[in-house]
């Protein structure tokens, strides 16, 4: 979970790689969702080839029957795959046209797939455009200060487009491994009670609390060392309504029990200046720094 000092960057996936054994291989049964969680550098190349593979197997039906295509050199192949790429882009030019019953059947086909496949690709391109994304930034760590006298958990996010997030909200469970008393094995959530799970306004940054009172799984002595012999995670859940867009944004954070800085908090980010702007220091996003301890009765 460590992260390079000053990488803001959410590109790496923070949760485990699932290994699916057992199923049935279906590629194309849910191949739409398929697409849309592929990087957009795979999109256009799976694209390209399909573009260059359809265009090959046209070009080899004109090639297979000589004469098929007029003005096109005899036995060129190349002249009926840029003959293809004309007819399944409806580009044109009026150099080459089909000359027998044959190729205007293979004309008509490919003038078929050739919208099909134009209007798939263009509707999943729109699909990945219009995909609501959040630009949420999560610490490297989880700091655990003590505030008026009070262990806590702390969670900072940041919005990195610093548009406005309104009615953003935050769910975090801890996520153990437990035996029942029959011997079955089972993960359990189990979810922390958040000073403040909601904000109405979220532009710039958010520190979430977990108090560690009587209800926390943190709280008692060895409750760390409990927690990790059960294989405790901690996750994260984000969502809000992005006003740009006005569409629903989810984003999501895995910690360990390593990633909690206790006796740390969160290193300040925020400044105004004297005109009223806000300026927000992600060099220090990451930071942390040992807590000031309670001053005693009298010394405050």
């Amino acid at each position: 979970m460590a992260r390079q000092k000053g990488r803001l960057s959410r590109a790496d996936n923070p949760f485990p790689r699932v290994e699916s054994r057992g199923l049935r291989r279906a590629p194309f049964e849910d191949l739409y969702h398929s697409i849309l969680v592929r990087p957009w550098w795979q999109f256009v190349l799976a694209a390209g080839l399909a573009f260059l593979t359809l265009n090959a197997f046209f070009a080899m039906l004109y090639w297979i029957e000589p004469g098929s295509v007029a003005n096109a050199r005899p036995g060129s192949y190349e002249d009926a795959f840029d003959f293809s790429v004309q007819t399944l882009a409806t580009i044109g030019y009026g150099n080459m046209a089909p000359a027998t019953r044959f190729a205007h059947a293979v004309v008509t086909t490919e003038a078929f797939v050739g919208m099909l496949t134009v209007a798939m690709i263009a509707g999943v391109a729109f699909a990945k455009f219009s995909r609501p994304t959040a630009r949420v930034v999560f610490s490297a760590k989880v700091a655990a200060p003590t505030r008026h006298g009070v262990p806590h958990l702390q969670f900072r996010m940041a919005n990195r487009r610093h548009n406005m997030v309104v009615e953003a909200r935050l769910q975090v469970i801890v996520l153990i491994a437990e035996t029942t008393p029959e011997g079955e094995s089972i993960r359990r959530p189990l979810e922390l009670k958040l000073v403040r799970d909601h904000t109405s306004i979220f532009t710039l940054s958010w520190t979430a609390m977990h108090t560690i009172d009587e209800s926390s799984p943190f709280r008692g002595e060895g409750a760390v060392e409990r927690l990790r012999a059960q294989q405790a995670e901690i996750y994260l859940a984000f969502s809000g309504i992005d006003e740009t867009s006005a569409q629903t944004i989810h984003a999501r954070w895995r910690y360990s029990l390593d990633d909690i800085a206790w006796g740390f908090r969160f290193a300040d980010i925020l400044t105004i200046t004297a005109d009223g702007t806000r300026v927000i220091d992600y060099t220090h996003f990451d930071e942390v720094v040992p807590a000031k301890p309670l001053a005693p009765t009298g010394e405050r």
